[in-house]
């Protein structure tokens, strides 16, 4: 399992024009679930998202992590990132998931 992060302001996300998630200031974490993962990886990885210190503290020191600063955590599958790019110019998906174990993994950690 593998997540990209980034730290928001706000962010959502919208699906045939209708927001299916939003949060105000926090993290936004794309997830690639993989064929290996399991409810072990998603709590591994949920533990890892919720106490990252990658909030500044008074300081400006980043110091603090996301239940610190009160933050949301908006969590999005993405199968992209369980490319396998190490040859050729074609990326392989082998590795990922199918999409309704991406999915439940989501709802999973939420």
């Amino acid at each position: 399992m593998k997540a990209l992060i980034q730290r928001v302001k706000r962010s959502s996300v919208e699906v045939e024009g209708k927001v299916v998630g939003s949060i105000d200031h926090g993290l936004l974490a794309l997830i690639g679930v993989e064929k290996h993962d399991d409810a072990a990886s998603v709590e591994k990885l949920l533990h890892k998202l919720l106490h990252y210190r990658v909030f500044s503290d008074a300081e400006g020191k980043m110091n603090q992590n996301l239940q610190q600063v009160n933050g949301g955590l908006l969590l999005v599958s993405q199968f992209t990132l369980a490319a396998d790019t190490r040859k050729g110019l074609r990326p392989s998906f082998s590795s990922a998931a199918p999409p309704c174990t991406g999915r439940g993994a989501i709802r999973f950690a939420g």
